[in-house]
This record gives structure tokens, C-alpha cells and sequence, in this order.
């Protein structure tokens, strides 16, 4: 491989990566702007084909499904608030939410792939 190429290389990931942190920290802003975690997810899906064959890739997957599965859990627990079971799910999906951002956020940044 050409040291042009590995210099590109270097620069796409580096890149990747900066997209990567900015989701987490998008994610994270949603506890006080609940739409930064709608533009998290958009932007997931515009830079999807960007890390395929990454290992930013399972971060991505990370960061989608906890966007994906978080609104299920909140759906669901707003539909069951009045019956008081919804306030019990809403709270275990924050913290869930919570641990999902700081975990995947600390693997990002020690270069470690999601689900190893």
C-alpha cells in the first residue's frame, strides 16, 4: 500500500471518528434538547456507508439500536405511565440510555470495536 493511500486512509478514519464522538455527544445533549437524538440517528444513517468495514461500523450499530430500542422503551412507557408501571420503565430507559452512551463513548475513544 502506498503511503498516500494509508495517509487517506488515516484521514477518513480520523474523521469517522470525529463523526462517531459527535453522535455520542448528540445522544448525550438529547437529557436537555430531546431532537439532538433525532439528528444523532439522521446522521447515523447518512454516514452508514462511510465506516462499513470499519470498526467505527459496530459503533454505529451501537448508536442506532440504542436510539431504536430507547424509543420502543419510552413508547411503551408512556403508554403504561397512568397505570404506574410507565414511570418504572421511563426511568430503567434512562439509565439505560445513559450506560449505552458512556459505554460505547469509552470503547470509542481506546479504539475498541462495539460488541467484542
Amino acid at each position: 500500500m502506498s503511503e498516500e493511500l494509508v495517509i487517506m486512509d488515516d484521514e477518513k478514519t480520523k474523521s469517522a471518528k470525529t463523526i462517531t464522538t459527535v453522535v455520542y455527544a448528540l445522544q448525550a445533549a438529547s437529557f436537555l434538547l430531546g431532537i439532538t437524538f433525532i439528528v444523532a440517528v439522521i446522521i447515523n444513517y447518512i454516514k452508514k456507508g462511510d465506516v462499513q468495514e470499519t470498526w467505527l461500523d459496530s459503533h454505529f450499530r451501537w448508536q442506532i439500536r440504542t436510539f431504536w430500542f430507547s424509543l420502543l422503551w419510552l413508547i411503551l412507557g408512556l403508554v403504561t405511565y397512568f397505570i404506574g408501571v410507565g414511570y418504572v420503565i421511563l426511568i430503567v430507559n434512562m439509565i439505560w440510555i445513559i450506560y449505552r452512551i458512556v459505554r460505547g463513548w469509552l470503547r470509542l475513544l481506546d479504539g475498541k470495536e462495539m460488541y467484542t
